[in-house]
């Protein structure tokens, strides 16, 4: 009958919800962080609440800590008290620690997380005093369990020898049913480098240990790299900083940098910036790269179970199919694990002190204090890119022995990678050149594994210092850098004559030759440019020769 509700159930009701009760710890919690200073989006994701709920909450605080007050001492009134300021600032510069590790697919457990609360803990209470908090934290596992549920943190397993011994062939199957080439399988990972950091033992590092405030050398950024399994194509880098406009980025188009560049406070992969790489740049890349090779549009992608790598990807298109490494596998399998990135870091290290080298080198020239001290981000973003090209095909490809044998090829006719002694050894010289008389080899291998080294106490909270500041003051945006056809004219003019000094004074005219067509095939694209330009300043318009005489109106009759 109209005008009335049925009682009767329907096959179209929904289920009454279920209302989820929130203890009065929880709200204590929740009031505490809210004291602390943290914001209330936060606040609703780290606990898995609803933001109005967490606003409710934060509303209701006289009421709640009215309750509060008449709790049995072993619930309430206990928990808020131990949950003090610093233990709060304790589990948040822990929850960032962990992350970090998480980034440098460090091993965790219960024992090496309670250790490193409680030095937090100690070094907080320090700082504010040997009487503020005469308790010791003992960091039991009743606090682990309370802590893990409220971050969300799930323990990352030492590496699981026998999935991976059984993966190979698993994959194998995979590829020859996709009848997948080499050229068609690939692999990225993510790594964090510390861009600008020199050997402990030279003047500058032990200058900037004493001084104060947050070090250069622990500024880091998160790369992703990759490449095909033929070791033929290696994808352009991905590179995730702090901040999003640097002032050494100004004037630069951004999307013409050799890198992808990306930006978080935390300087980390996400899943989001994951989500645009794959679609807007890896599958762009890899339809370009198969119709230059005249093969099939199709790719098979390789990736570790990161939090970073959303597991969605393979419902985007139809030409990737995206297969996931088992949990615990990563260092065994991981084609970019094994050897590609750490020779990629040896490298850079390689270019910084050449770039070093020749910019200090001479009379007039900067010091090596004052060229480390201008060293910037976009310094860091060349030396990436021209050491990435350094990665050489045989490295991408035989970084694949672990997880597809069968793909790994002699190159016969093409030179070895260069091995890691000799890039050590260069490296060596170069420091001893700048005048860091005493670097070792061992000094340079140390640095090189201090890429993968845990972040201090101290750290942690400049760093989260440091990410709590705004990013940049309100300010006009610089002016685009403009590459004037007067630049132009000066350009190829100086290239003109250097190639007529050479080749009017080179004894040696097959070489003078030689370096006279690399220069001049070098600048083809300016050169071509300036063409342009200057065709099209002389292209008059047709309409400036007409004269056109303009008759006043008729008066009106």
């Amino acid at each position: 009958m109209s005008g009335k509700r049925s009682t009767g159930s329907s096959a179209n009701s929904k289920p009454k919800r279920t209302r989820k009760g929130i203890t009065l710890d929880v709200k204590l919690d929740i009031l505490q962080r809210f004291a602390a200073g943290e914001k209330l989006s936060a606040i609703s994701k780290t606990l898995g609440l609803a933001t109005s709920t967490v606003a409710t909450i934060r509303d209701s605080r006289d009421r709640i800590m009215a309750s509060a007050q008449v709790a049995t001492p072993l619930s309430a009134r206990t928990l808020y008290f131990h949950r003090s300021e610093v233990m709060l600032n304790m589990e948040r510069l822990l929850s960032v620690w962990i992350q970090d590790q998480g980034q440098l697919d460090v091993p965790l457990n219960m024992i090496a997380i309670q250790s490193k609360a409680k030095s937090l803990y100690n070094d907080l209470v320090k700082e504010e005093g040997s009487g503020a908090h005469k308790k010791p934290f003992q960091a039991s596992k009743g606090w682990f369990d309370r802590f893990r549920k409220r971050f969300n943190l799930n323990n990352v397993q030492t590496a699981d020898v026998e999935v991976a011994i059984n993966y190979p062939s698993e994959l194998k199957k995979i590829i020859d049913e996709e009848g997948f080439l080499p050229g068609q399988v690939f692999n990225a990972d993510e790594t964090v480098l510390f861009w600008k950091r020199l050997p402990e033992r030279t003047f500058i590092s032990i200058e900037e240990q004493s001084a104060a405030g947050f070090k250069a050398s622990r500024d880091h950024l998160a790369l992703l790299l990759g490449g095909n399994a033929a070791g033929d194509f290696k994808l352009k880098p991905v590179l995730v900083y702090s901040c999003e406009n640097p002032r050494a980025l100004q004037g630069y188009a951004k999307p013409n940098l050799p890198v992808i560049w990306c930006s978080n406070r935390k300087a980390w992969m996400t899943a989001a910036i994951f989500h645009d790489w794959f679609i807007n740049h890896f599958c762009p890349a890899l339809e370009r790269y198969c119709a230059k090779c005249n093969i099939p549009n199709k790719a098979l992608l390789i990736l570790d179970k990161a939090p970073s790598h959303p597991l969605h990807l393979n419902n985007l298109t139809d030409n990737v199919r995206v297969e996931y490494l088992s949990k615990n596998t990563k260092a065994l399998l991981q084609p970019m694990d094994q050897g590609v990135i750490a020779n990629f870091k040896r490298y850079y290290l390689r270019k910084t002190f050449a770039q070093l080298v020749n910019v200090t080198d001479g009379h007039s020239k900067p010091t090596v204090r004052e060229f480390w001290k201008s060293f910037n981000i976009m310094n860091a973003i060349d030396n990436i890119s021209e050491s990435w090209d350094e990665v050489s095909i045989s490295t991408m490809n035989g970084a694949w022995k672990n997880i597809w044998p069968e793909c790994v090829s002699n190159f016969g006719g093409i030179p070895p990678a260069e091995p890691a002694e000799k890039v050590t050894s260069d490296i060596v010289g170069l420091a001893n050149e700048a005048g860091f008389q005493d670097i070792v080899d061992g000094d340079v291998i140390q640095l090189l594994d201090s890429q993968n080294e845990d972040l201090s106490n101290e750290d942690l909270v400049l760093l989260e210092q440091e990410r709590s500041a705004e990013e940049a003051e309100d300010q006009e945006p610089p002016a685009p850098l403009q590459l004037q056809t007067s630049h132009l004219s000066d350009v190829l003019s100086y290239i003109d004559q250097v190639v007529h000094i050479l080749s009017a004074n080179d004894p040696n005219r097959e070489r003078s030759l030689k370096v006279g067509r690399l220069l001049q095939d070098a600048i083809s694209c300016y050169r071509q440019m300036y063409k342009e330009r200057m065709r099209n300043a002389q292209q008059i318009p047709v309409d400036a020769f007409l004269i056109f005489k303009i008759e006043p109106p008729s008066p009106p009759t």
